[in-house]
């Protein structure tokens, strides 16, 4: 039977601003199985980085959660105090950042940095703390272990900076790793190395990854599950296999769409822009830039509907009443390379 170690349901979150209330976060559920990568997907701005920053109860001081709960065995982490918080993370739940230089200090060591979780949550002397620091960076690739624990981070390449944060997440074995962008700030070809190994470390280490991005491309290789957000909400979410042949989003077929391929001409971008959450639209969020939209999408939100036991998605063309839309060409050509990749992955 597979465990369920994190679940959020209905969160909802403001931020106070001059011009109002930002309804950041409108009521937001998923759950994170152990062992699993489930990764969030969605433009900048859709909500994925808030959602996962309350996870780790690092939320910026205008936010307030006015509603919802995040369970992580059996405990709210919402009621948790700050003191209870810093107890968790880095031992039990960890994060990645997306740019490594603001993530490490510029004044320490490198090996202080990996050992200071150890000391901090382990209770471990300096000298057994420096020991296994040592193999962390052994484990993440740092090449001449012995002799680079002792440099300051401006001393290394961006990509072997995100190898040392992502030792740094990974010192105490935590159960929970959230990935929020890693690799966004690399080129491609380190962009891969980072991703295998992740995979390669969540193995051996059994931790149970949410992998926040916005490149579809990122996700084929990383991901068990997909939940895609838009305006603060999920809006469809499924098996990493439902989501690239089977989308029932309009806004997942956009943002298909608009990944590159080795024949594109040009980048599809999807028109419009998302809707000011200052004053959220009362229908479906996406109606706007909806080239399939109906009346009821700008007066009703859609519920989720159900696809299958693990695929649901929050469209009214889904309703039995609704007119049947077939996805564009060029999406359906995309599925087969994508198809074509995945099972090169699987060889």
């Amino acid at each position: 039977m597979v465990e369920r170690i994190l679940d959020v349901k209905n969160l909802k979150i403001d931020f106070h601003t001059y011009a109002g209330e930002v309804k950041a976060i409108r009521d937001v559920s998923f759950h994170l199985n152990k062992g699993e990568t489930l990764a969030i997907v969605g433009e900048s701005g859709s909500g994925k980085s808030v959602t996962t920053k309350s996870i780790m109860g690092l939320l910026a001081n205008n936010a307030r959660v006015i509603g919802g709960s995040i369970m992580y065995h059996g405990q709210d982490l919402l009621q948790k105090t700050e003191k209870e918080m810093q107890n968790i993370r880095g031992k039990d739940i960890a994060m990645i950042f997306q740019d490594p230089m603001t993530s490490l200090d510029p004044t320490m060591k490198i090996g202080q940095q990996i050992a200071e979780p150890l000391i901090k949550h382990k209770h471990m002397d300096k000298k057994k703390a420096w020991q296994q620091a040592l193999e962390i960076m052994k484990l993440v690739g740092i090449q001449d272990a012995e002799q680079r624990i002792n440099n300051y981070p401006h001393q290394f390449s961006g990509g072997m900076r995100q190898r040392i944060v992502i030792a740094i997440a990974l010192v105490c074995y935590p159960e929970i790793l959230i990935a929020d962008e890693p690799t966004t700030a690399l080129d491609v070809t380190i962009q891969a190395q980072i991703l295998d190994l992740m995979k390669e470390l969540q193995s051996k280490i059994e931790t149970s990854i949410i992998f926040i991005t916005h490149d579809l491309g990122v996700v084929a290789g990383m991901a068990n599950r997909v939940a895609v957000m838009y305006a603060g909400e999920i809006i469809e979410y499924g098996t990493v296999d439902e989501i690239f042949f089977d989308p029932q989003h309009p806004y997942t077929w956009g943002l298909l769409n608009s990944m590159p391929t080795l024949s594109s001409t040009k980048l599809e971008a999807i028109p419009g822009t998302p809707p000011d959450l200052l004053d959220p639209p009362k229908g479906d969020p996406f109606a706007a830039r909806n080239p399939y939209a109906m009346k009821i999408d700008a007066e009703k939100k859609p519920p989720f509907f159900k696809i299958t036991d693990t695929h649901y998605a929050a469209t009214w063309l889904l309703h039995p009443d609704a007119p049947k839309i077939t996805p564009p060409a060029e999406i359906q050509r995309r599925w087969k390379i994508y198809a074509g990749m995945m099972k090169d992955k699987a060889k």
